[in-house]
């Protein structure tokens, strides 16, 4: 198994994570209008899902 040859420091830990929070988890853009969405939910922006007009099918 392998095994680091010398410990990880603080600060080379600290600058590997700070790319951590880029990104919200859960979240995405939509592919109509590219806002941010949650995952798997209809777009609050633009009212589409999976391609489709969700909100003219409610009406």
């Amino acid at each position: 198994m392998a095994v680091p040859a010398r410990r990880t420091s603080k600060a080379k830990k600290a600058k590997r994570r700070t790319h951590y929070k880029l990104t919200v988890p859960g979240m995405s853009t939509c592919s109509n209008c590219g806002e941010l969405k949650r995952s798997h939910h209809v777009c609050p922006a633009c009212g589409q899902y999976n391609g489709k007009d969700v909100n003219a099918q409610e009406a």
